[in-house]
């Protein structure tokens, strides 16, 4: 062989391999349309049961909005029961609120390939979000840093089964509290290009959010477009804070969405059982949903739940329970009753270790978020020790996981070629199907390859280093950043952010408020 001819060889092997990591076709997949139907557990009747105690809780019990009088007077102009900071709603009145708020909407990147549709069949797949330390085989636990920040967006733009660059993917505590946010947001729009979160930290950093994306995209698509989709959590039980309003009334003016969220570990914010938590979930979340809609009606918005369970022994958080699941699959079914887009579930786990149990728990919430109908799936990757800890080697694993979820997702395949008669004639009795026709035409997406599991013989195994599923991770998240080159920007609007954010940061002192 000449050396042309086996350096095209090896350039083939390479580019071959190169498609295998970038999943089927070699293309990332903007997003998960389910080929499978949703997986229900809570009966019609069940769920009309929990929306009539919804309403009851809404009526007689009520929902405190802290420190925000134009929200109260938004509340009281519109028929609430305004008592202090206390708010009653009539039956029906927040539901006839949500009607404006879309059913399925458009999150644009600025690379429109990058597109995603959040609701209906759609399943938007996102990274990890708020973890304020970080950890890698190499350096152990550590506070995260601006550069821990910017790799996991790299990350999660090399990731083909990660449609979305995420929000805070852990928070860079090297950077002042009141400017980390120009530096994150930057990093989104400068080292991907998928659709990213805004800063809900305070109503100017939301606003400074809103104007880096208007810098990017224009003021005018802004205005009618969703191009930030940001989390909003209830302080459950049954409070929305000054924070968390401040934001949400930001981004619903500009027409940006909101993913209302109660943060709910049961047992401790919320009763002990599934069906009384999920009255409370359905409370809070129609709550904040309805008032997107009396700021700007017809602003997208998502019904979120982060909901888990609490040892009743420690009061630790515990994940990838049973009643977890439930609670997830449950509320899927009430967001979709009430036509909103739902965002819950991810890679969950308590592990402190990328280890059996994170797998475990991570497997068992992620199948459930496939398999409930969720939209959008926030920390879909990198998640350890209950949402402390964004790590490295768990981020690459957790991506690998996500790769099988996209083939679950399709569902079967039944087409002609699906269906191998040709190959079955071809083979008849007795024969073997490795070097049929149909087998050559798609061996090589056939089946999921994963990027971390070892399926070589023991012997092999151990002639590569013994190296357990942590190790070989450790090694890809590695590569991967060696081989990072990241998408275009724009240098107009590059030089326009960097001069907006350095101004801005020279406007006011550094703080750690």
């Amino acid at each position: 062989m000449s050396d042309a001819a086996a350096s095209a060889g090896r350039r083939g092997r390479s580019a071959r391999r190169e498609r295998r990591k970038a999943g089927p076709g070699g293309l990332s997949t903007p997003y998960i349309t389910r080929g499978i139907p949703v997986f229900e557990v809570l009966s019609d009747e069940g769920a009309e049961k929990i929306e009539a105690q919804t309403d009851r809780i809404l009526a007689e019990i009520g929902i405190e909005f802290r420190e925000a009088p134009e929200v109260l007077k938004l509340w009281k102009d519109a028929g609430a029961d305004v008592d202090g900071e206390r708010v009653r709603f009539p039956k029906g009145m927040l539901q006839e609120l949500i009607k404006t708020a879309p059913s399925q909407f458009t999150q644009h990147a600025r690379n429109p390939a990058r597109n995603v549709e959040i609701g209906g069949k759609n399943l938007v797949l996102a990274p990890v979000y708020g973890p304020p330390f970080v950890t890698d085989l190499d350096q152990g636990r550590r506070y995260g840093t601006i550069e821990d920040f910017r790799n996991f967006v790299k990350l999660a733009y090399l990731s083909p089964w990660l449609h979305h660059s995420g929000g805070t993917v852990c928070e860079p505590v090297d950077l002042p509290v009141n400017k980390r946010h120009f530096d994150m947001v930057y990093s989104h729009i400068k080292y991907s290009d998928k659709p990213f979160m805004g800063s809900v930290t305070a109503p100017e950093r939301a606003e400074d959010s809103v104007k880096m994306a208007q810098i990017t995209f224009g003021e005018d698509f802004v205005d009618q477009n969703c191009v930030m989709i940001q989390l909003i959590n209830a302080n459950s039980p049954l409070v929305f804070d000054a924070t968390m309003l401040g934001a949400l009334q930001v981004y619903a003016k500009h027409n940006q969405a909101c993913i209302v969220s109660p943060f709910i570990l049961a047992g401790a914010m919320s009763p002990v059982t599934v069906a009384g938590t999920l009255s409370q979930v359905l409370a809070e979340a129609l709550a904040g949903c309805a008032l997107t809609q009396l700021i700007r009606p017809g602003a997208p918005v998502v019904f979120g739940a982060f909901v888990s369970s609490i040892s009743m022994q420690s009061g630790a958080p515990t994940f990838g329970s049973p009643e977890g699941s439930l609670l997830l699959n449950g509320a899927a079914k009430l967001a979709r009753r009430h036509g909103l887009p739902f965002r819950s579930g991810g890679s969950f786990t308590a592990s402190k270790l990328p280890d059996a149990q994170a797998a475990q728990e991570s497997a068992q919430t992620i199948t459930a978020t496939v398999q409930s109908g969720v939209n959008f799936a926030l920390h879909s990757a990198g998640w350890l020790e209950g949402g402390l800890c964004s790590s490295y080697e768990k981020f690459v694993m957790d991506s690998d996981q996500l790769g099988m979820m996209h083939v679950l997702a399709k569902g079967i395949d039944i087409s002609d070629e699906a269906m191998a008669m040709d190959a079955l004639q071809e083979v008849g009795p007795g024969g073997h199907f490795l070097g049929a026709a149909h087998t050559q035409r798609n061996f090589e997406s056939a089946f999921y390859r994963s990027a971390i599991a070892d399926n070589n013989s023991y012997e092999q195994w151990l002639a590569d280093g013994e190296l357990d599923a942590a190790k070989r991770a450790n090694s890809l998240w590695k590569e991967q950043l060696r081989a990072y080159s990241g998408p275009e920007l724009d240098p107009a609007i590059d030089e326009a952010l960097l001069t907006f954010i350095a101004e801005r940061k020279a406007s006011f002192p550094d703080s750690n408020v």
